[in-house]
């Protein structure tokens, strides 16, 4: 396969990869199952599942994979690369707009129009992947737990997702019967992990010896948030949000629902939010040049890592297909994100539809809730026209998007 087919297939896969993860999955398949035969039905649903098992966006991962099966690492970074770039470079020119001129009163309006569509938008996924995740009441106890821990006691996210892997894989005690005793690879994984490391950490280490402390904070910030990355950039963004908003003070919850609502309306995958932030974030501290290259940060260890989980691990799926500890684990952290989605779209909603919010501790807990008399019925009015539109007409998100924004600027000026 020719480096130029692999360029013009996943460069029109990366321009039309809209609708999140399911819609890009189902375009890949068409692309390179379907109307190609560069993965059998097999090989693509193998490499989903290990996906699915990895931290980070599965759709990039496995558009990775497909090009590393064609021509090796190479093809690995140009079919990632591709399905990446597209929706970067939109998002970098939005959060220059939304940071030049997102003041401004009637662009606020609009704003409120996104935001109050967000809400019906993660609300939409947590009825999408709670079908999928809760099928007893074990993975119904993980999410309700799950909530309870991060709405209630504000515990870290990365503690959940850590007690939920270890709680399913001690509930798998069945050996596999594959006769497959372990990996077996043409190179060892360990020299793709150690320069990979290496490559994932030096700009970071670039930024701290010559003094970008904004820089070097969002590195490892972000660095971090790529190895807890499971069930989707929807869990993650209410860790993101807690860190950015309440303890680094980056950037307003308000902001964060722009970035995400801003995010939905790209190609590419949806954690490209994360790059909207960090710009976000490097033009309120410092203007256009720490904005530029504070997403370049943010992008560079977000993906760098996804690259390396596909090229070491990609060789061992047949043998992680057959440790029944790994699927447990995955199943009880899909459980997880059901309550952790939950608890994301109570904090926006509480933050959209109240002016002001309390945070609240009585021994054990510590959580935030709203002042009912600050409650603001605009925004109550624009979510519920978002969700007749989404949730029961079965309208289209960007164009939902477009109608509440340009509803709300209507409705503010009356």
């Amino acid at each position: 396969m020719s480096y130029t087919a692999l360029f013009r297939v996943f460069g029109r896969i990366g321009l039309l990869s809209f609708g999140g993860p399911a819609a890009q999955i189902a375009l890949m398949h068409k692309e390179l199952v379907e109307d190609r035969d560069w993965l059998t039905e097999d090989q693509f649903l193998r490499a989903l599942s290990f996906c699915m098992l990895l931290p980070g966006p599965e759709a990039m991962q496995l558009a990775t994979y497909a090009g590393w099966r064609q021509r090796g690492i190479l093809g690995g970074l140009l079919a990632g690369g591709l399905f990446v770039i597209p929706g970067a470079i939109l998002i970098a020119i939005l959060a220059l707009l939304y940071g030049a001129y997102g003041g401004l009163d009637w662009v606020q309006s609009a704003f409120l129009g996104v935001q109050a569509t967000v809400i019906v938008i993660v609300i939409g996924a947590l009825l999408k992947v709670s079908k999928r995740a809760l099928k007893s009441r074990i993975e119904i106890s993980i999410a309700v737990l799950a909530f309870v821990a991060l709405f209630l006691l504000s515990l870290p996210f990365p503690l959940v997702v850590i007690a939920a892997a270890i709680f399913g894989a001690t509930q798998q005690t069945t050996v596999s019967t594959q006769t497959n005793a372990g990996p077996t690879q043409a190179q060892s994984p360990w020299a793709i992990i150690f320069f990979g490391l290496v490559i994932w950490f030096l700009p970071i280490g670039l930024a701290l010896a010559n003094g970008q402390t904004l820089l070097t904070e969002i590195g490892f910030f972000f660095s971090k948030l790529a190895v807890v990355t499971f069930g989707g950039a929807y869990a993650v963004l209410a860790y993101m949000t807690q860190d950015v908003v309440s303890t680094m003070g980056w950037l307003s919850t308000e902001q964060m629902m722009d970035a995400l609502g801003l995010a939905e309306t790209t190609p590419g995958p949806l954690i490209l939010v994360t790059q909207f932030v960090a710009m976000l974030t490097g033009v309120f501290n410092g203007g256009t040049g720490l904005a530029i290259a504070a997403g370049a940060m943010a992008l560079w260890v977000t993906f760098v890592p996804c690259f390396i989980w596909i090229f070491a691990g990609a060789p061992l799926i047949d043998w992680l297909e057959s440790q029944p500890r790994l699927r447990g684990a995955l199943s009880a952290i899909t459980a997880a994100v059901v309550g952790v989605i939950a608890n994301l779209s109570i904090w926006f909603a509480m933050h959209v539809f109240f002016r002001d919010t309390d945070v609240i501790t009585y021994g054990p807990i510590n959580t935030t809730l709203p002042e009912i008399g600050t409650l603001q019925p605009l925004p109550i009015a624009l979510a519920i026209m978002a969700g007749v539109l989404m949730l029961v007409r079965g309208w289209n998100m960007l164009l939902t998007l477009g109608i509440m924004a340009i509803a709300s600027v209507f409705l503010a000026l009356l």
